[in-house]
């Protein structure tokens, strides 16, 4: 029999899957060029939330500007004295003589291990039990530049890669701080008193400054398991920045690629955005951050917004009215007043910065396992700080993780009120993050773990008491359900070998569990 022909309707629906279906297949992203970015990334269709962008090994990786002293291979943190593992070809220290970094171009080489043989005396050798933490801060600063000059001698093409990188030159000369310091500290110490140019050709200061403005403006911190590094990648850089960023990213702690996907829905023509600095910041301190390192100030809607788009993660209690919020009067300009939004009491930005220091330095001279200590700072600040503030935020995301983990501590040993604390922690962190990372990211994850222990334990007991109804067990069992549900889902697209995949791990066996139990 013949077949039958296609109404026009299914012609239609299948031109219809056909486009929907090339569509799809189309690249993710292009990139594009403007003014105010420079070159950028732009969705290309419409991306789902977890869509994975990129996936790439580093060009070049080195130890953090400001880290403590750690392993030339793999980047764990090391001690300088004299019971520390050291490499017998230069004397820098290394976790272990085994480690899997060692002869690898991704740790520490063998060219480079030759280069600091011969400058013992000026680079490892001062690294002492007694060197200051600037003069160890300022040897691991060279590490990366270092090994991008090697490249330029052994890998030309990876080396031709990364000077296409902006380095905002110019801007950087304008800061007189910042270009001293990378003249003192960088230029004349590898030109003259280590003399490079014998060693690896030709090489002019101009050189040095770019690199170091292109490692400023393009470097990515990453880190797994307690080390950590600064990488450039070969595409990554490209993605523009916003404090509410549409994508997320980790790093595998196996070859240190970087896994760069969507956390939201993006909308075909939307920048693809990342954010460049701490997103849980509040707008002052995070704004002085970006234009610190990448020399510019940031006008994103949040930065714009004196309520951060409504998580008021910045607020500060009126001292007069104690009504009152205290929130910036012109969020783009970082010398303009903050006022109260009661009352007509204002407060300059000097002494604003001059008061978030302080409070922040009481902050970090806790130790971050001293629940007493982080109490009391909650208590101490209550009267100062409104309860989104990211300084009491910082506090409570500790005490998060740390209520049900450390000795003293443990569910079983918390009082009700002790596990009601913690839920209501992880409240009020997970409210302000679904605002400001939404969707599909690691911290999101995290808290939706750690906030289904205690709805569980409460729930529990609440049934062992008679005090609550049946109703209300199942529809908190049911919020623990979905809580364990999205956490697995999000942080299951972690790497393996990440602490937070593991974590992914066990929130999906918790969630088996409790299924197996309905």
């Amino acid at each position: 029999m013949p077949a039958k022909k296609k109404t026009r309707r299914q012609q239609r629906q299948q031109q219809a899957g056909a486009k929907e279906q090339l569509k799809e297949s189309a690249p993710a992203y292009r990139v594009e060029h403007s003014e105010l970015y420079g070159r950028y990334l732009v969705a290309n269709r419409t991306l789902a939330a977890g869509e994975q962008l990129i996936r790439e090994q580093p060009l070049a990786i080195g130890p953090c500007v400001s880290c403590e002293p750690v392993c030339l291979g793999c980047y764990q943190p090391v001690q300088l004295g004299p019971e520390q593992c050291r490499c017998q070809g230069c004397g820098w220290p290394l976790c272990d003589a085994n480690c899997r970094g060692l002869g690898q171009g991704n740790g520490h080489s063998r060219e480079e291990c030759e280069l600091y043989g011969q400058q013992r005396a000026q680079a490892a050798d001062l690294l002492k039990l007694n060197a200051s933490p600037d003069a160890v801060r300022d040897l691991y600063e060279l590490v990366l530049i270092v090994r991008i000059l090697l490249m330029r001698k052994h890998q030309p093409e990876q080396y031709a890669k990364i000077r296409l990188m902006e380095s905002h030159t110019e801007l950087r000369r304008e800061n007189l701080t910042l270009w001293q310091h990378y003249e003192k500290k960088v230029v004349r110490r590898l030109l003259d008193d280590w003399q490079l140019t014998g060693e690896l050709g030709e090489l002019e200061p101009a050189e040095l400054h770019e690199i170091c403005g292109i490692l400023d403006v393009n470097c990515f911190e990453i880190g797994q398991r307690g080390g950590k590094a600064r990488t450039l990648y070969p595409s990554a850089f490209l993605l523009a920045h916003d404090c509410r960023p549409n994508t997320s990213h980790t790093d595998d702690p196996q070859n240190y690629s970087i896994i760069l996907r969507t956390s939201r829905s993006v909308r075909e023509q939307e920048t693809l955005t990342l954010s460049y600095a701490y997103t849980l910041q509040g707008t002052l301190k995070r704004r002085t951050f970006i234009q610190g390192g990448k020399l510019f100030w940031c006008q994103c809607q949040r930065c714009a917004d004196p309520r951060e788009l409504g998580s008021d993660c910045s607020d500060l209690v009126c001292k007069i009215c104690r009504t009152g919020n205290i929130r910036a009067t012109e969020p783009l300009k970082q010398d303009a007043d903050w006022a109260c939004d009661h009352c007509a009491h204002r407060i300059d930005s000097v002494q604003l910065e001059r008061l978030l220091d302080s409070i922040n330095d009481d902050l970090e001279s806790i130790d971050v396992h001293d629940i007493p200590a982080l109490e009391n700072f909650l208590i101490r600040y209550r009267e100062v700080l409104r309860p989104n503030h990211y300084l009491l935020l910082s506090a409570k995301y500790s005490l998060c993780q740390i209520y049900g983990r450390i000795e003293g501590y443990l569910l079983p040993q918390l009082s009700p009120q002790d596990i009601e604390r913690k839920e209501r922690y992880c409240r009020d962190f997970l409210a302000v993050i679904d605002i400001l990372e939404p969707g599909l990211t690691r911290l999101r994850g995290l808290i939706m773990y750690e906030l289904h222990a205690p709805i569980m334990v409460l729930a529990q007991l609440g049934m062992q008491s008679g005090q609550m109804s049946r109703q209300e067990f199942q529809r908190r069992i049911k919020e623990v359900v979905r809580l364990l549900k999205e956490s697995a889902h999000i942080l299951q697209l972690e790497p393996p070998g990440s602490s937070e995949h593991e974590m992914g791990l066990a929130a999906a066996d918790a969630l088996a569990k409790i299924n197996g139990q309905l």
